[in-house]
């Protein structure tokens, strides 16, 4: 016997997140940065587990699969990729098309993205940056951030390369080298790279010790998407999301 039913209006706007395959960190940020209730869909591209310039490269091949990935029919508002140095290496223009091929979405974007626009939101153009990645890893994403207007005279690194070792790197770490860094320039703020380094819980500590803001691949980028979706962030201690 069948029954009749009503259907429920979508509860969007939906937003999307396309995850490196070996990125253990970056899910369980949005959900604290973004509010409970928003419709995040999640889909996987495969990635190496090891970060190197070729390996980053290589995730473009596979991009446009990952967002064919998301429920077919549904309508995003945002979709974000979830790699900064990747989007480094692609190149921002290539990551929104390969997005846009496989998915139906407003807009795509990404943590350069994000960071640049959160840079002109607080007016920022001095920074010091702190990566995981080996250097030359690191470069090519400073030189993207140079050719925007975005300065990094202080930077550090932890020199890893394999994902599994950058994702156990713990908060008294990460504080301790973005203290060293903050002090090596004068600096407007701290940039904390990487979506699988687990960033959020050193931000407010770091913040109210060196008294400047301080952002991160997650951070940025779940900004950013609330701000292209018009959704509101959760609320978090940091002076981007209080920033009006």
């Amino acid at each position: 016997m069948s029954h009749p039913y009503s259907t429920a209006p979508e509860t969007g706007p939906n937003l999307g997140l396309i995850v490196l395959q070996s990125d253990e960190t970056i899910e369980r940020d949005m959900r604290r940065l973004l509010p409970a209730k928003t419709p995040l869909y999640i889909s996987r591209v495969p990635s190496d587990a090891h970060v190197t310039a070729d390996s980053l490269r290589t995730m473009a091949n596979h991009l446009t699969d990952a967002a064919g990935l998301f429920p077919r029919g549904l309508g995003f508002a945002t979709i974000g990729y979830g790699c900064t140095s990747g989007t480094s290496q692609i190149g921002i223009p290539e990551i929104a098309r390969l997005t846009h091929a496989g998915a139906n979405t407003q807009t795509v974007t990404q943590p350069v993205s994000a960071l640049l626009a959160a840079c002109a939101h607080l007016g920022l153009t001095r920074l010091g940056f702190l990566s995981p990645y080996i250097e030359p890893v690191s470069k090519h994403l400073r030189d993207i951030l140079a050719q925007n207007g975005i300065a990094t005279p202080a930077f550090g690194s932890f020199d890893e390369a394999c994902e599994a070792k950058v994702v156990r790197i713990d908060t008294p770490s990460i504080i301790d080298a973005a203290s060293q860094i903050a002090a090596q320039s004068d600096i407007q703020a701290l940039f904390l790279s990487c979506t699988n380094l687990r960033t959020l819980d050193a931000i407010p500590k770091l913040e109210r010790t060196l008294g400047i803001p301080v952002l991160s691949s997650n951070l940025v980028l779940a900004w950013h998407m609330a701000q292209l979706s018009h959704t509101k962030t959760a609320p978090y201690s940091c002076r981007l999301v209080t920033a009006p």
